[in-house]
């Protein structure tokens, strides 16, 4: 993509009501004003929240909005250029529950509420292989403190990715932090009805293309005790 396209995206997320950037400082030292009140100010219901961390280009956010009116969608991601199409189409399409937060993930803990979150979403993230990037791996011990620090009780975390590495570290990990892991599978799509819907009947562009090629798309279910 070129600048001036990205230039061009910047500047009209900056105008869309469904997106919101907070700068750094806003998220670290100030807090943002909408912590603890998505629902009330930015959803205006009171309706679940489901967070997709790394929503790449919403794809996966939007189309969950649709299968579940009855739930508010949050895409969140740094590259805002990116979620630009996801935003764009929720707008032209009237999809009031889902909107986009553009921050790194590892603030996520400074944007939303104790048990403010019902489910969250990893999807295809970056396995981040090499070992000095452990750090960076969004389901390391670290990242998932975050996300149990503002998940509700009873809250759902879901990983979908192509990676079996990725799907290995993560199931050891819980294993051993003894995680309540409700499903899990290295071959969702080789399990026929097995296969939860949202987790099959959406796909994102690249998995689209991982498929063609026969590359098995892994999924865990898991909550936090």
């Amino acid at each position: 993509m070129g600048s001036k396209n990205k230039l061009k995206r910047f500047r009209e997320n900056d105008n869309f009501t469904n997106v919101i950037q907070p700068t750094r400082e806003e998220a670290v030292i100030d807090g943002l004003n909408l912590k603890g009140n998505w629902n009330k100010s930015f959803f205006k219901n009171d309706n679940p929240i489901v967070l997709e961390l790394g929503c790449g280009k919403g794809e996966y956010s939007v189309n969950l909005a649709k299968m579940y009116p009855n739930k508010n969608f949050l895409g969140v991601d740094i590259k805002g250029a990116r979620f630009w199409r996801g935003a764009k189409t929720a707008l032209e399409e009237n999809l009031t529950n889902v909107g986009f937060l553009r921050t790194q993930i590892e603030l996520i803990a400074n944007l939303f509420a104790e048990n403010e979150v019902d489910e969250i979403w990893i999807t295809f993230p970056d396995p981040q292989i090499k070992y000095k990037r452990t750090k960076h791996r969004l389901t390391n011990e670290e990242f998932l403190e975050k996300y149990k620090s503002i998940l509700k009780k009873d809250g759902v975390m879901h990983l979908k990715t192509d990676s079996e590495f990725m799907h290995g570290y993560t199931l050891g990990l819980l294993h051993g932090l003894r995680v309540e892991i409700e499903f899990a599978h290295h071959d969702v799509y080789g399990i026929g009805d097995e296969a939860p819907k949202e987790v099959v009947s959406i796909q994102t562009y690249y998995e689209s293309q991982y498929l063609e090629i026969r590359k098995k798309i892994t999924y865990i279910r898991f909550k936090f005790k």
